[in-house]
């Protein structure tokens, strides 16, 4: 097992609260690369060298008419289904919805996953993306914050390329979760004809002011790490200290007090040490998070969170400024997937994108995740609405 699955596995068992894991997609799994060399931004910035990788599950018809599309949240990577070896501990985490026979049918669609630009996950072997850790052909050096400002639309921008080169230009549907659940919003926006259906979970049809300073809590902790250095600490001491503590408060915000309260309660870190007697002694929710964030840092990149908290902060569907206009031309049937529990994108948020696709004449579907597990309801409880899911891509 290497140490980024292990990792991985770690959180994963330990925010769900459960060791059960689902079947696992039974079908090979292998990480693949494309390249662009070049990419232009939404801001008129260019990138070279351009690479993301990818993830393929089920076979593409003759007509190429049979294609999903996953996009992947804030803190996550193309891995969406199956194994690398089957050995892996944990398979991809939408494993529960995608595989031969589950609603996202792996014998009836072709699945492809892709990384997105500036990903989080930089030194896990498994992600290949490009950001601010790449190194920029002008200079030989790592990018840093002179990386380019990108956006949600770059990201499916990137990802229309990749589908390009596999000849693919219709999608049965794009489904995502959180930050995926943006891009397929954004999909359905700028490529109408090329977008049949749309899963959005967890979705919000813009970043409202309070999730953008919510956002801003996000990153604030790596900014004030002295050694971020304005970003430049490439082949120096890194800002994990800053980089923990900013995953810490994404992990807690990710959830909601009901889980916390089933999980944790009151306990002590360990039996023997009363938080009232020592400042080095914890609750079992505190050592916990603290515990996460620091194995998570190790697999992170400070700056590539900043790069994402940017483009979710910018984020309005269909990047037009003003929500009801970048919804207009969307002409996909839409399925909306929130979470009863979620405190960082309320419900409230896809009930407005309901309304507005509803005033505007679209054809719109709305049913909640429930639970207490808070936003992460959307990855690990998603297998609740898996009928729904199957439905909505049968019709």
């Amino acid at each position: 097992m290497t140490a980024c699955v292990a990792v991985r596995l770690a959180i994963v068992l330990v925010l769900a609260g459960s060791p059960a894991l689902a079947r696992a997609y039974d079908g090979p799994v292998e990480k693949k690369t494309f390249s662009m060399a070049s990419y232009t931004t939404t801001g008129g910035r260019t990138i070279k060298n351009v690479r993301v990788g990818y993830e393929t599950y089920g076979s593409l018809a003759p007509g190429r008419d049979n294609v999903i599309l996953v996009t992947h949240f804030f803190s996550g990577n193309s891995h969406a289904a199956g194994k690398y070896q089957p050995t892996d501990p944990a398979p991809g985490y939408w494993d529960a919805i995608i595989g031969s026979g589950k609603p996202i049918d792996t014998d009836r669609f072709f699945v492809v996953s892709s990384d997105t630009l500036v990903n989080l996950n930089v030194k896990d072997p498994n992600t290949i993306t490009t950001g601010p850790a790449s190194i920029d052909p002008d200079t030989g050096k790592a990018y840093g914050m002179t990386f380019p400002i990108v956006t949600i639309r770059d990201f499916v921008n990137v990802q229309k390329a990749l589908l390009d080169s596999l000849g693919i230009t219709r999608l049965r549907a794009v489904a995502g979760a959180s930050m995926g659940a943006l891009q397929a919003l954004e999909w359905a926006a700028a490529y109408p004809d090329m977008v049949e259906r749309v899963i959005p979970v967890l979705p919000a049809g813009e970043l409202p002011a309070f999730t953008i300073g919510w956002a801003n809590i996000w990153a604030a902790p790596i900014r004030l790490d002295p050694r971020w250095n304005g970003g430049d600490y490439y082949g120096r001491p890194e800002p994990v200290d800053g980089l923990a503590e900013a995953l810490k408060i994404v992990t807690l915000h990710a959830r909601h007090y009901g889980w916390a309260t089933r999980t944790f309660g009151r306990k002590w870190a360990a039996p023997d040490r009363d938080p009232a007697k020592s400042w080095d002694n914890q609750f079992a929710i505190e050592e916990t998070l603290d515990r996460v964030s620091r194995a998570r840092a190790q697999t992170a990149d400070a700056n590539s969170l900043l790069y994402l908290v940017k483009a979710n902060q910018l984020f309005v569907a269909g990047h037009k400024g003003v929500l009801e206009d970048g919804l207009r031309d969307v002409k996909a049937k839409v399925l909306l997937l929130p979470a009863q529990s979620d405190l960082l994108l309320f419900p409230d948020y896809a009930r407005e994108v309901r309304d507005v696709l509803t005033r505007q004449g679209k054809t719109v579907e709305y049913a909640e995740i429930a639970g207490d597990g808070g936003h992460l309801d959307g990855v690990l409880a998603v297998g609740q609405v898996a009928e729904t899911i199957r439905k909505f891509l049968a019709d």
